[in-house]
């Protein structure tokens, strides 16, 4: 099974926020997930909620980050928890 970490749409019409969540390539964008790692909600500027200690720990099993989350992590964790 590959894991990848990525965005799941939660909230309401034009108020839409995203759960960062690790989950098998093959689910749906809001299907089933193995684990909720974060928010994200786009409107805010404040830094967003993210549980680096569980983001650090997929990816050293072998988790890919999609574009979009990578681009998140980079800014409120910095290349460390990336690479």
């Amino acid at each position: 099974m590959s894991v990848k970490i990525r965005l799941a749409k939660v909230g309401k019409k034009h108020q839409i926020s995203y759960r960062i969540v690790a989950c098998d390539t093959h689910a749906k964008r809001d299907g089933r997930f193995l684990e909720i790692l974060g928010h994200f909600d786009p409107r805010e500027k404040r830094e967003n909620s993210l549980n680096k200690e569980r983001v650090g720990y997929w990816i050293q099993k072998g988790a890919k980050p999609t574009e979009t989350v990578a681009k998140i992590l980079k800014q409120s964790v910095g290349d460390s928890v990336t690479q």
